[in-house]
């Protein structure tokens, strides 16, 4: 017996979307990482499609979604995509840049927003830390080199290994699935005269606005401004509450799916 009720594409804001939807009830929504695509959700579909209708997409860029030219934004597209799919209140589940982009959704679109789990988030106008600066100049470099696999290989060292652990010490199929979601993102070509359309004022001035239950989630594995930022973020948002899991870096959901999906379904639960 399978989960999967719906998957294919849609026509969103121009965006030809790829997108899955799983099971019944209230819809909860999954945004993945910027090193991966819909596809890091296995673990959690099966298990949330048991309670809730769950809504995956692969972000324009990544997966089996391409990139169009022309002016859009993140959050518009969510927008239209639940639209779309009928969805006028949805839950949120986003992680990393996809918790950016679950963050400046709620700030744009509130009454469509029940409640937010933020993981290990990125949070837009930040400023980068040095370690992530570090890394993003690491990384242009190989792709000016044509070296796609290296960018994939530093990404999985960055953002799944952590700053504290050797690749032997992680698990090695979350490093090959990631490896894989990562370098496939890196053969998607950005057209000419496309153009991201930021939230303004963004994000980090503005997190006090966020009037939905939050629950933040973060790995101590993680590299300490991630860790840094699920503490400010607890702090600064009314309702937010944080939860640090131990033995895990960025990709905690992947590396600890049992206990994340524990979280988060008692947090949804008690809603």
């Amino acid at each position: 017996m399978t989960l999967q009720q719906t998957q294919g594409f849609l026509d969103v804001e121009g965006v030809r979307l790829y997108y899955t939807v799983n099971g019944a009830g209230e819809p909860l929504l999954l945004i993945h990482a910027g090193v991966a695509d819909s596809r890091m959700w296995d673990e959690q579909i099966a298990v949330f499609a048991q309670h809730y209708r769950v809504i995956c997409y692969d972000v324009p860029g990544f997966g089996r979604t391409e990139l169009r030219a022309g002016s859009f934004a993140y959050y518009d597209q969510i927008a239209a995509l639940l639209r779309v799919l009928g969805v006028e209140r949805v839950h949120i589940v986003g992680i990393s840049f996809g918790g950016k982009v679950a963050l400046d959704f709620a700030l744009s679109y509130p009454a469509m927003v029940a409640s937010l789990v933020l993981i290990a988030p990125s949070v837009g106008g930040e400023t980068p830390s040095d370690d992530v600066r570090q890394f993003f100049a690491q990384e242009d470099a190989l792709l000016e080199q044509g070296d796609l696999d290296g960018a994939a290989e530093l990404n999985v060292r960055m953002w799944v290994d952590g700053p504290y652990r050797t690749p032997e010490q992680v698990n090695p199929r979350v490093r090959v699935r990631v490896r894989e979601m990562q370098r496939h993102a890196f053969t998607i070509v950005e057209p000419e005269g496309m153009e991201e359309r930021p939230l303004t004022p963004p994000a980090i001035a503005r997190l006090s606005e966020v009037t939905m239950p939050v629950l933040v989630l973060v790995g101590d594995q993680d590299i300490p401004s991630k860790v840094e930022r699920a503490e400010q973020l607890e702090q600064a948002i009314p309702h937010a509450h944080r939860v640090v899991i131990p033995g895990a870096a960025h990709m905690v959901t992947m590396e600890q799916p049992e206990v994340c999906n524990r979280l988060i379904l008692d947090f949804l639960r008690a809603l």
